[in-house]
């Protein structure tokens, strides 16, 4: 590993002395707070250091991958508009498109809570996902009885119950709970 590799607070495996975290970088060594204790100064080339954690390099970038993908993905979401508030959902009901949902506290001295149902379809739309791949999981759980499944389900179909109240937002009948 060359030593411009290296960044601070990189976490790096030596072969004699494990994993540990680099501290500071000088010129031909860094120096390094290895996990079993031991402060250390290491040429990295010599001592066949290599990163921990990994790593993406393109086009001469180098850089950490979760950093990478993170950035790659915040991105692409911002190029493709999907957090965008005033989006239309797809499946939401046309009579509520610009609609909001508003809660009213019982105390009139506190603030009312407006959410638009273009955000609260969304949510319900997640909750459905959420609940499909779950029971997916659960069915392909290979540890778990026939009987630990079907006491599982039932809570999934209870939930799906209790959906149901939001199908009066879904525009096409096969999209309800």
């Amino acid at each position: 590993m060359k030593i411009e590799s290296l960044r601070i607070g990189m976490k790096v495996l030596h072969p004699q002395y494990g994993s540990g975290t680099v501290k500071s970088i000088s010129e031909f060594a860094a120096e390094i707070q290895f996990d079993a204790g031991d402060k250390r100064a290491v040429a990295p080339e010599p001592s066949g250091l290599e990163p921990l954690e990994p790593h993406a390099v393109v086009s001469g970038l180098n850089l950490p991958l979760s950093q990478f993908v993170n950035e790659t993905v915040a991105a692409a979401i911002a190029k493709l508009g999907l957090q965008k508030p005033d989006a239309i959902v797809e499946n939401l009901g046309v009579r509520w498109h610009g609609g909001k949902l508003v809660l009213h506290p019982a105390d009139p001295t506190l603030q009312t809570k407006e959410v638009p149902l273009e955000v609260f379809f969304h949510k319900i739309v997640m909750i459905r996902n959420n609940l499909r791949v779950l029971e997916q999981k659960i069915n392909a759980h290979e540890k778990l009885s026939d009987g630990e499944k079907v006491e599982m389900q039932q809570y999934i179909t209870k939930s799906y119950g209790s959906l149901t109240t939001f199908n009066v937002l879904f525009q096409q009948k096969e999209d309800q709970f």
